[in-house]
Parts: C-alpha cells; structure tokens; sequence
C-alpha cells in the first residue's frame, strides 16, 4: 500500500517562497518517476515539475527559474521549493509517483493535495 502526503502549503504573498514536502511510505527508489502536478479552481490538473529516479528533473515553462524540486531518500520525501511567487501560482498542488507496470505502461499514486495560495 502507497501513501503519498503533502505538507508545507499555506498563504504567501506575492514574491515570497514556500517549501512543499510530499512524504512516501515507502522508498522514493520504488518509483521511476516523482512529481508535482497542480490544479485551480476551474482548471485542469497541471505538471509542474518531475523527478526521474535517475535524478533528471523537468519543468513547466511557467515555473522554470522559480521552483525547483528535489528527493531526499533519506526522508523519503520529494520536496518543490517555490520561490518568486505570483498569484497565478495559487491552486492545490498534489504529489505524484510513478511505477512502472508494464511496457509503456505506469502505475499512479496521488497524495490527498496541499492548498498554496499566493495573495496581497
């Protein structure tokens, strides 16, 4: 059983920084693939930005510059430091791991999502 849970969302201000945690219940080394994906009200569930096991990263264009996440084995957490914070970065940001299944193929696990909120 997988459990992913996210911590460290919360009201900032614009151009201010918040730190994300997701923690697995499990070695992060169980899975090909962590992520931070969001979703505003009305919107659809977006990447913004993933983690290989390899340590390969990639971002959304909208966030490149000013979040970048990382894995710490050790915690068993990937974390999304956000820095330069804009209002359009609020939303509730959910943790993602993958597992591969088969062939192209691959297993998701959610975590329950943390509200960011970017406001004067």
């Amino acid at each position: 059983q997988v459990q992913l849970r996210e911590s460290g969302g919360g009201l900032v201000q614009p151009g201010g920084s918040l730190r994300l945690s997701c923690a697995a219940s499990e070695s992060i080394f169980r899975f090909v693939n962590m992520a931070w994906y969001r979703q505003a009200p009305g919107k659809e569930r977006d990447l913004v930005a993933g983690i290989t096991i390899g340590g390969n990263t990639n971002y959304a264009d909208s966030v490149k510059g000013r979040f970048t996440i990382s894995g710490d084995n050790a915690k068993n957490t990937v974390d999304l430091q956000m820095n330069s914070l804009k209002p359009e970065d609020t939303a509730v940001y959910y943790c993602n791991a993958q597992r591969r299944r088969a062939l192209n193929s691959w297993y998701d696990y959610w975590g329950q999502g943390t509200q960011v909120t970017v406001s004067s």
